[in-house]
């Protein structure tokens, strides 16, 4: 068993703070070149045991109207029943089913992932990116993760054929999640 990285005054329970969280993905766009985008609405919670990561657990919870790539047609593109049908599915949840370390300050949080009412067991290897009392007495703790999945496992299927072959947009996605969470007031 690897001792934990983290120290245990650490653990505790955590709400994402969305004001300093970011919540992204990455896709291949017409075979040259990578799109970002985020969402700008979520909310999630959860425990750390930083002495016992098989305790800890995450949920999380998305408004998928909140998608912002940048670019307004695109993003209504990606609202329609062609992406992600946003108007019969508007959320886009994770909760995790369990946690191990997986070395120094690294834990690998499996969990369900459902997307327009698809639910698929997805991976996210998180690293612990520091912790900190802000100005307002506030413990923070900080996680990035990302996980590569495949869009279609989720009915994500739009897609055209390019001239040159290929297709207009790639399957695999990238997501990136940049977390700040609070911990949660404790009982004495």
């Amino acid at each position: 068993m690897s001792t934990p990285t983290v120290p245990a005054t650490l653990t505790g329970s955590y709400a994402i703070d969305p004001a300093h969280s970011r919540i992204g993905f990455v896709a291949r766009h017409a075979m040259v070149t990578k799109v970002r985008g985020s969402f700008d609405e979520f909310e999630g919670s959860g425990y750390f045991d930083a002495a016992n990561p098989a305790s800890s657990k995450l949920q999380l919870s998305i408004k998928a109207a909140s998608i912002d790539t940048r670019n307004a047609d695109r993003d209504a593109h990606l609202r329609s029943n062609d992406f992600f049908d946003m108007d019969a599915y508007p959320e886009i949840t994770f909760t995790s089913t369990s946690v191990e370390q997986a070395g120094e300050g690294r834990y690998r949080v499996t969990g369900d992932l459902t997307i327009k009412g698809v639910t698929r067991t997805v991976v996210v290897d998180f690293e612990h990116t520091g912790s900190a009392v802000d100005p307002y007495g506030n413990q923070r703790i900080g996680f990035e993760g990302t996980t590569t999945v495949n869009r279609k496992d989720w009915g994500v299927n739009w897609n055209a054929a390019l001239e040159a072959g290929g297709v207009l947009v790639g399957e695999n996605v990238t997501l990136e999640l940049d977390v700040s969470a609070i911990r949660s007031a404790e009982a004495a």
